[in-house]
């Protein structure tokens, strides 16, 4: 693959924070690795700051962060870039073509298309352990378009042998740009001795810039871990059976951080929260989060 030539006049580069650039980054790099192992051919992506026009077609992912960041991104592809990155990791020589009505990505090639989605996570998990600060964990799963309002948006472009474009579009939601927020204590002067730790602004007071911005909030009933062989096997009719009890509190989380457990109601027809505990979002001194 070769790179995307520059356009006159335009910086390619967005202008973000530097954390937020260098999350950025890593998957860059965690991108061009892997399609380059799974391809034989290197791959060189670029860094665009100009969005993707939306399509119906659109293929979408939402990675969840947890460990020493918490909160939520998407990766969003066009469905020729999804099914040209397919194709590459399934070893197929016949390119997408370009120039015809885009279709959507089929089955086939969206599932391997996953594969390598979640192959580049995992790199990424260890890569972008350096710009958090700690141990991140991710987790992608195919998804719709976001519910909250992305804080940056970063696009990483190539094209394939064939002069076809491949894109991918990142969307950092606005708690996980918090929690990549240097947090910078209170400026002391050799006066004025520094004040009790208990005085000090809580690591929640990054956000008081978002308490306007719609976040998305889910029920979490329990979770089980799988093998790619058993969720593809899925059909009608099976039972696929969760680590929580039937009684244990459900877990309510804003943009995949725990915030509260309680118990499910019903509310006028439809389903709510009644909140028995409210986690304390506070980390413990010492804590990287």
């Amino acid at each position: 693959m070769t790179n995307v030539p520059d356009t006159p006049g335009k910086n390619p580069a967005p202008e973000l924070r530097t954390e937020l650039r260098n999350w950025c980054e890593a998957w860059k790099t965690c991108l061009q690795n892997v399609l380059s192992q799974v391809s034989g051919q290197p791959a060189a992506f670029e860094v665009s700051s100009q969005p993707l026009a939306a399509a119906d077609s659109d293929v979408w992912y939402t990675v969840v962060a947890g460990g020493a960041a918490h909160g939520e991104m998407t990766l969003r592809l066009p469905a020729a870039s999804g099914t040209r990155l397919a194709q590459k990791f399934l070893g197929e020589t016949e390119p997408a073509a370009e120039g015809i009505a885009v279709e959507p990505i089929s089955a086939e090639n969206k599932e391997a298309l996953e594969e390598l989605l979640r192959q580049i996570a995992g790199l990424a998990a260890t890569a972008l352990a350096a710009v958090a600060g700690g141990e991140v964990q991710l987790h992608l799963s195919t998804s719709a378009a976001p519910s909250w309002s992305s804080d940056a948006i970063v696009c990483l472009q190539t094209r394939d042998e064939g002069g076809r474009p491949i894109t991918i579009e990142i969307q950092i939601s606005p708690a996980l740009a918090a929690e990549l927020q240097p947090r910078v204590p209170p400026a002391q002067t050799s006066a004025q001795p520094s004040p009790p730790s208990s005085t000090l602004p809580p690591p929640s007071s990054s956000y008081g810039r978002l308490m306007d911005v719609g976040l998305d909030v889910k029920l979490r009933f329990g979770t089980r871990r799988m093998l790619l062989r058993d969720v593809l096997a899925l059909s009608a009719g099976v039972v696929v059976e969760l680590d929580n009890a039937l009684h244990s509190p459900v877990d309510l989380l804003l943009d995949g951080r725990l915030i509260a457990q309680g118990e499910v109601v019903v509310v006028d027809g439809k389903y709510g929260l009644r909140v028995t505990n409210v986690v304390d979002s506070a980390p413990a001194t010492g804590s990287n989060v």
